[in-house]
């Protein structure tokens, strides 16, 4: 084997030398022959002759030398390659639509398997990121976790799941871990503000354990990781590891970028190392922070987290996140039941445990995609996607099947021909899967441009409109493998039914010229089967289209509540540890006291919790003199929403008022504290009473009660998203409450934010130079992420519909064309006995219609069941909206009958005369 291997391929690299050498032996042995005839006592001449006839064709002794090389298959190859080459030059139009059509379809699949690539597969970029384990909780309502700064989850049969562990039972659980390897811990405290040269802005910050760096084997690009000398005591470790991205746009790549010191929350913190490129820490694959500092700094970057003392002593705040690496000897499983019950040890050592608690469940789920949020967010909306482009790459291969097997029909005498001659079934089957081929990588090689000139926009659709876009879909050999998968998988898709009809050629019928008869009616059933399941493929992702484009009209439809327009929306978060209560409040009343005479703002409130932003705080109701209700852990009915606003809140936001009065000036130094109420907690709390007068207070505790009276009634505004009913809320004023933290100013203003943005900027930086404008956005825009997902199936899919409709006009046109020419004489026969040229037009378009309607049928029939898997996600109809469904089979049907209308009229005017003579 290994012989033949080095034979063929020493015959391959010097291909023009063996031909030489074939030359020179067969001339050898015809002259050597010649020879012995000459001596015989022929004459020269005629002994060349007779040896030449003793020894045979000579191309068939080559092609057989060739054979036993190897080398026969490669010229064959060369062959069909250039005779498909010269057929697809010949047909440029059909080249054109099959190319295009297929580069259409490759491309919408690639780019949406490369987000599902990013968002579900890919991997932290660290070494061997398949060994690290993250540790989560999971548990029943009576958890004895009663405080958690994370995320939660709900599961299916009513638990949570969580991945946040309190400081004392990290530094527990790596003291007793004997299973794994070295636990380290971190956490993604959000945005600090962050002064570079004077230059104020915000940037995303991950804290992380002094063996972190050692655990995740990175070694920065430049400078040093974080150390366990680093980590040291409670405020200590002012240093701080950059990303790449932060140090090509804040320092322009200089290496004197080691030793500088920039401000992050008015702290001096000392740059100590680069990361290198492509890590992105712990928490996500998808972006990564700017900066990387010790845990022991969270004392002075957040002072205001801590519940009941220091936030790295408490013992109630779960808040850190925990991963390690797995060892080789012990399982996952086997490190997990030993994990647990330290987990258990460490919870009943450093907590107290109430009579009801129950102990959460350690689960060591994979860690080599971090926390994994996108996945969870995203993985059923992409799945759908996916579904999406495959049946249109299924729609597109239907098309150009179609197309070619009405080509293969044209050219049976050309393969009745080749058959003649000697050509095998098999050597015709390969040839036109060669042409096949030969399109289908002509259309990936288009799809892969198409990918990469829309990478950088498709991640548009994922991200808020105010956000710095960091991605973009890189490449990745499983994006490269997936479409030279999909391109050789959907040449042999397409290309096996034309190569299959092409074989069945018969040489006495194909070589004959009259071998149609006048009055043969040719049915074509394949390509008519086909055009019906393109119909049906383009009316089910027409229904899909036409589902996610009215739940995002219908969601466009709901009144909020509030005047949406001309609002200019923009956080200020101060650092706690410079603004502590009750400094933060007078800084803001400072602030929007200084944005009310900056010029073009008309008016200027804040508040913590803006409305529609998947924002939401919610407190106890208790009213004052009503009888105490226990309410289970889990129970929220006797909870309500909040927000803290500034006085001016109501009229900027344009909520009116029902009863009673607003706020006034005056209310921010009563000493009473005053709320307003909407009607959905008039109607949950007071449904016979009069709120107006009444007092309650946020907190159930007797000793902690501080009552507030309401003073007034308004309309019911949305509060966190468009698609939940308002729910009880009630607004109260910042200036009344000791602490506030961070805020979101709203402006009312007629100019264009990119316009007052820098007044805006330049007023708050007279009252502290270190405090960023973070997320600039009009309330719109606000609104609008909040139904990103569904902006992003209507948009993706409408281009989809709109391509599948596309196809599906071609794929009908194309038949009719063909069931039009081929059917010449039959209609000029008609015509000569007197049909009128309507019939013959009501002919055509009625065998479209029948075709249409079946497959309109088919389609509709399958939608109805796909539709029900999507079901969650549409808002304000059900999934088997019979709008949806009447406009899709309406609008397939129209199409059908307008792709058909060209070939129906060029039937209508054919000549008799002529069509008699068709042939």
């Amino acid at each position: 084997m290994i012989t033949r291997f080095k034979s063929w391929l020493r015959s391959t690299l010097n291909r023009r030398r063996l031909e030489e050498n074939m030359n020179d032996e067969i001339q050898f042995h015809i002259d050597a022959r010649a020879a012995d005839l000459i001596r015989t006592g022929l004459a020269p001449e005629e002994a060349q002759r007779q040896a030449r006839l003793e020894f045979g064709a000579i191309a068939s002794h080559k092609d057989g030398m060739r054979t036993s090389l190897g080398l026969r298959w490669a010229d064959d190859l060369w062959c069909d390659l250039r005779y498909a080459a010269r057929i697809l030059r010949k047909s440029p139009g059909f080249t054109a639509i099959a190319v295009g059509s297929l580069a259409l379809a490759i491309g919408a699949n690639t780019t949406i398997f490369s987000i599902a690539n990013e968002m579900l597969y890919e991997r932290l970029a660290v070494p061997h990121p398949e060994q690290l384990r993250l540790f989560t909780l999971t548990g029943d309502n009576n958890v004895a976790v009663h405080s958690s700064w994370g995320d939660w989850d709900h599961l299916p049969g009513g638990r949570i799941r969580f991945d946040s562990f309190s400081y004392p039972i990290y530094q527990q659980l790596r003291k007793d871990n004997r299973v794994l390897q070295d636990i380290f811990a971190f956490k993604d405290i959000g945005r600090a503000n962050v002064t570079v040269d004077g230059n104020a802005q915000a940037v995303q910050l991950e804290l992380v354990s002094g063996n972190f760096y050692e655990q995740m084997q990175v070694i920065p690009t430049l400078g040093r990781a974080i150390l366990a000398s680093d980590d040291g005591a409670p405020g200590t470790g002012a240093v701080a590891v950059i990303s790449e991205g932060f140090w090509q746009r804040s320092f322009g790549r200089s290496p004197n970028v080691i030793g500088k010191v920039i401000n992050v929350n008015t702290i001096p913190v000392t740059i100590i190392g680069v990361n290198p490129s492509g890590f992105t820490g712990a928490k996500s694959v998808q972006s990564s922070p700017e900066l990387f500092m010790p845990l022991s700094m969270i004392p002075l970057l957040h002072a205001d987290i801590g519940h009941d003392g220091p936030i790295l002593s408490s013992t109630k705040l779960f808040w850190v996140q925990l991963m390690a690496r797995t060892k080789s000897e012990i399982s996952v499983a086997q490190a997990q039941v030993a994990l647990n019950l330290a987990v258990t040890a460490a919870i009943r050592a450093t907590m107290t445990i109430k009579k009801d608690d129950t102990m959460p469940e350690l689960i060591l789920s994979d860690g080599s995609r971090g926390l994994n949020f996108t996945a969870r967010e995203f993985a059923k909306p992409v799945y759908v996607l996916l579904g999406f482009v495959g049946f249109v790459l299924l729609l597109a291969c239907a098309n150009i099947a179609n197309l070619m097997l009405a080509r293969a029909s044209a050219r049976q005498r050309e393969m009745g021909v080749r058959l003649a001659l000697g050509a095998g079934r098999s050597r015709i089957l390969r040839q036109v899967l060669t042409e096949s081929l030969m399109i289908s990588v002509m259309g990936g090689l288009l799809g892969i441009f198409l990918y990469f000139m829309g990478r950088s926009s498709i991640p548009k659709l994922f991200i808020n409109a105010w956000e710095q876009q960091d991605l973009i879909l890189p490449f990745h050999w499983r994006v490269y493998a997936f479409t030279a998968a999909v391109t050789m998988l959907t040449g042999i898709l397409f290309g096996l039914a034309p190569a299959w009809s092409s074989t069945k050629a018969e040489i006495g019928t194909a070589l004959k010229e009259a071998g149609k008869t006048a009055t043969r009616h040719r049915k074509a059933w394949s390509g008519k089967a086909i055009v019906s399941f393109q119909i049906a493929l383009s009316t089910m992702l027409v229904v899909g289209s036409a589902l996610f484009i009215r739940t995002l009209i219908n969601l466009n439809s709901i009144d909020p509540g509030f005047r949406a327009d001309h609002l200019l929306l923009f956080d200020i978060n101060p650092p706690s540890k410079q603004y502590p209560e009750p400094k933060d409040v007078a800084l803001h009343a400072r602030i929007e006291e200084a944005l009310r005479s900056v010029p073009g703002v008309k008016s200027v409130t804040l508040t913590d919790n803006p409305l529609v932003a998947n924002d939401r705080s919610n407190s106890d109701f208790i009213i004052e003199g009503a009888p105490r209700i226990e309410h289970k852990r889990g129970d929220y009915s006797g909870y309500t929403y909040l927000a803290d606003v500034g006085h001016d809140f109501l009229s900027v936001m344009g909520i009116p008022v029902i009863a009673g009065r607003g706020f006034t000036p005056q209310d921010v130094h009563s000493l009473q504290q005053v709320a307003v109420v909407n009607q959905a907690l008039v109607r949950q709390f007071f449904p016979h009473d009069n709120p107006i007068g009444k007092r309650f207070s946020p907190d159930d505790r007797p000793e902690k009660q501080e009552w507030i009276e309401i003073v007034g009634v308004v309309g019911d505004t949305r509060y966190s998203n468009l698609k939940d009913e308002p729910p009880a809320v009630y607004f109260d004023l910042y200036n009344q409450h000791k602490v506030i933290g961070g805020a979101t100013y709203t402006i009312r203003t007629q100019m264009p934010p990119e316009d007052i943005t820098p007044s805006l900027r330049a007023a708050v930086q007279k009252i502290d130079r270190d405090l960023p404008l973070m997320d600039i956005r009009t309330q719109q825009q606000q609104i609008d992420a909040t139904t990103q997902q569904e902006r992003m199936f209507a948009s993706l899919t409408a281009g989809f519909g709109l391509l599948a409709l596309a196809l599906a006009c071609v794929g009908i046109y194309g038949v009719m064309a063909y069931t039009v020419s081929q059917r010449t004489n039959e209609i000029g026969i008609r015509l000569a006995l007197g049909a009128e040229r309507a019939q013959v037009r009501s002919m055509i378009l009625g065998e479209a219609s029948r075709l249409a309607i079946f497959g309109v049928a088919a389609g509709l029939l399958v939608a109805f069941g796909l539709a029900q898997l999507v079901k969650s996600m549409l808002y304000g109809l059900k999934a088997s909206d019979p709008a949806s469904f009447a406009a899709a089979g309406s609008l397939l049907l129209a199409i059908a009958l307008f792709a058909a209308w060209v070939p129906a009229l060029r039937a209508s005017r054919v000549e008799p005369m002529e069509a008699l003579r068709h042939e």
